[in-house]
């Protein structure tokens, strides 16, 4: 069995578990524990993290300053700030009447200030899953190349 693992790992094909955070406000998608009072536990998760998806409402004009302020706490953390830590950015909600585009969301959050990271945002609706698979390659290639391929 060990020949076989070390074959598989020679030519790329082991897997490798990693990490990813996901976080957002309350109500940006399903069964998220970003409440107000939840949201002091995200930092704990921090330091073995290899990813972060953050995902936001892009309905919810009036708490993007909210969602806003959560980023630059989470970016001003000693424990993500130190790190080139890949950013998936999911804009959940796209389909409804009044929703942000990213170039809005981008400009709204600040992410091109983001200059230490790689990041990415991406239109998605999580009751069809549209946006979600290119997304999601997206970030593990970024995990890939960084944390399995060391191109830090």
């Amino acid at each position: 069995m060990r020949l076989f693992d070390r074959l598989a790992n020679l030519l790329g094909l082991k897997k490798k578990e990693v990490n990813v955070l996901v976080v957002g406000l309350n109500n940006s998608a399903f069964d998220m524990s970003g409440h107000d009072r939840y949201r002091s536990l995200w930092e704990h998760y921090y330091k073995d993290c290899q990813g972060i998806i953050f995902i936001i409402d892009s309905s919810d004009k009036l708490r993007l300053v909210v969602a806003k302020e959560e980023l630059d706490m989470l970016l001003q953390h000693p424990d993500v700030a130190s790190r080139k830590i890949p950013i998936l950015f999911l804009a959940n909600k796209m389909d409804l009447p009044d929703s942000l585009t990213t170039v809005k969301l981008v400009a709204g959050l600040g992410l091109d200030r983001i200059q230490n990271k790689p990041w990415h945002i991406r239109a998605t609706n999580a009751v069809t899953g549209e946006g979600l698979q290119p997304a999601i390659e997206w970030l593990t290639d970024q995990i890939r190349d960084i944390y399995i391929n060391n191109k830090r």
